[in-house]
């Protein structure tokens, strides 16, 4: 129902309608998700787009009980370079950015751009789609996240392939300076040392992480984005009001 109400704000963003049509429900909802996209601290860093359908695939993870920490919801964006930051940690019931930050792809998956993605063990490429985070654990990166994938057939051999959130040395403003991209890992989404300790903590325990590409092949098979990514191919200027 919630992820209905999300497709439901843009579609009436757009189409004048009267006030007495909505339940106050309704309109709390419509009310919190219009603060979060006019958030000047998401604007011109979180593609809208993106953030549409991150919100739908969480909120029916959150409906369907798969996710436990309320409002945390964590977006990367993988259309965008490397050197770009592209992990995004939002809190969505006070419309913030907490975090916004490098994150590495795997190393199959292309050089400064990823292009490519598979949920196969021994690919070394990133896995699209709706995680939920785990158990932080020790391991041979030191501090890292356990990441269970949502999506079957997308990424759910992520705990096999023990795809998790570290810290490495490759992702940083100094090796991008070097190579002009960031390094790459085996399918994970490696983040800096500088920050890795934070962001595992502001995102473990049952949070909800999208990691997107405009990858056709991703968009018509998720069964949790597909009715907004329909809505936007067929409805562009949508969010542009």
């Amino acid at each position: 129902m919630i992820r209905s109400m999300v497709m439901l704000f843009f579609i009436l963003s757009v189409l004048p309608a009267p006030v007495h049509a909505f339940s106050f429900q309704q309109n709390s909802f419509r009310k919190q998700i219009s603060t979060l996209f006019h958030s000047p601290e998401l604007k011109n860093k979180v593609d809208p787009q993106v953030l549409n359908m991150a919100l739908a695939g969480y909120y029916s993870l959150k409906e369907q009980g798969k996710v436990n920490r309320d409002g945390i919801l964590t977006v990367i964006d993988f259309n965008k370079p490397s050197v770009d930051d592209r992990l995004f940690v939002i809190d969505i019931n006070r419309g913030r950015l907490l975090y916004s930050g490098l994150v590495a792809h795997g190393s199959g998956s292309g050089d400064n751009y990823a292009y490519d993605f598979s949920n196969a063990p021994g690919s070394h490429k990133s896995s699209l789609g709706f995680y939920r985070t785990g158990m932080t654990y020790d391991g041979k990166h030191g501090y890292s996240l356990r990441l269970q994938g949502m999506e079957p057939g997308i990424n759910d051999n992520a705990e096999s392939r023990s795809i998790v959130i570290h810290g490495a040395d490759y992702v940083s403003q100094d090796f991008i300076r070097k190579h002009g991209r960031l390094g790459r890992s085996q399918g994970c989404p490696a983040v800096s040392f500088d920050s890795f300790q934070h962001v595992i903590d502001l995102i473990k325990d049952g949070s909800c992480l999208f990691i997107y590409h405009r990858d056709g092949e991703y968009s018509s098979g998720s069964r949790l984005i597909n009715p907004g990514f329909a809505l936007l191919q067929h409805n562009p200027g949508i969010l542009a009001s």
